[in-house]
């Protein structure tokens, strides 16, 4: 994810970034100026093509498809705030989670509480990677429950991650470390983990509907590769620059939308989930330092 000030105008309008999408449409837009030129200069140099405006026409379906792309970008964004929300509560009930078994378990049994606190830890880093289709065995800690091999034995490696968790809590209890009061909180939380996991799951497996996607975006390249037939007449050789600019601001909304609707990959404007699992990390290692 990009860190910037948005209150930093000049920046932001002047300064391209490798994810801009400007950068991404710049060949097809350079297709698009080359074609409307090419009809313009057709229809008024050589008179070899004659139109009608249509500007009337593409104003109303200009306005449908506005329409249509403010949907589309509000249901991307929709998925990506859900996400951040999801990673937001599994910061919580790791924090939770590490106050509750540094508190709960006595002093005396430091080995499972360290043990827990390792598994918690690791338990962020083995999701996100789950999430983009792999696995970082390089950002797994080494605890005493299940070993990087045992993961790589798994297809669920977090439903694996979160049964090591919950034999460690029974241990604990069997040793009479927890009470009956106290592991019912404690499995609370476990099922948070396992909540937020299946949420982010629902959304990673279920992209927007594929005929809405391909309808917006053979209706954006209809739309756009139409204009210059009506507007030639009207605007002549300003038609290209027009044609390029409203193909712009479309196809990015676009590129915006499809980028965001998947908020757990590595692109530039993805969660950060890198950071907020070291966060949780580090904050359940500091927990485990209090006393």
């Amino acid at each position: 994810m990009i860190a910037y000030n948005p209150k930093d105008w000049l920046k932001l309008i002047f300064i391209f970034h490798k994810s801009d999408t400007f950068r991404m449409l710049l060949p097809a837009l350079l297709i698009a100026a080359a074609y409307s030129t090419l009809l313009t200069y057709l229809s008024i140099e050589v008179h070899y093509l004659e139109f009608k405006s249509t500007t009337v026409i593409h104003s109303l379906l200009g306005f449908v498809i506005s329409m249509l792309l403010v949907f589309r970008t509000n249901t991307a964004y929709d998925r990506w705030w859900e996400g951040r929300k999801l990673w937001g509560e599994l910061v919580n009930s790791s924090r939770n989670f590490a106050l509750k078994i540094n508190t709960m378990i006595p002093s005396e049994a430091k080995n499972e509480k360290d043990n827990l606190n390792i598994l918690i830890g690791n338990f962020p880093f083995v999701l996100k990677e789950h999430l983009r289709g792999r696995f970082k065995a390089v950002e797994f800690e080494t605890n005493k429950t299940i070993t990087i091999e045992d993961l790589n034995k798994v297809n669920h490696k977090p439903n694996a991650l979160i049964w090591a968790i919950e034999k460690e809590v029974m241990q604990a209890y069997k040793n009479k470390n927890v009470t009956n009061e106290q592991l019912l909180l404690l499995n609370d939380e476990l099922k948070t983990m396992a909540n937020v996991c299946g949420a982010c799951e629902r959304i990673k497996n279920t992209p927007i509907p594929y005929s809405y996607s391909m309808f917006l975006k053979k209706f954006i390249f209809a739309y756009v590769f139409t204009m210059p037939l009506g507007f030639v007449y009207d605007f002549k050789y300003w038609t290209a620059p027009i044609v390029v600019f409203i193909f712009y601001a479309f196809a990015s909304i676009e590129l915006i939308a499809e980028e965001i609707e998947d908020p757990f990959g590595t692109d530039a404007n993805d969660l950060p989930l890198d950071a907020i699992a070291l966060t949780i990390r580090t904050n359940v290692k500091e927990i485990a330092t209090f006393e």
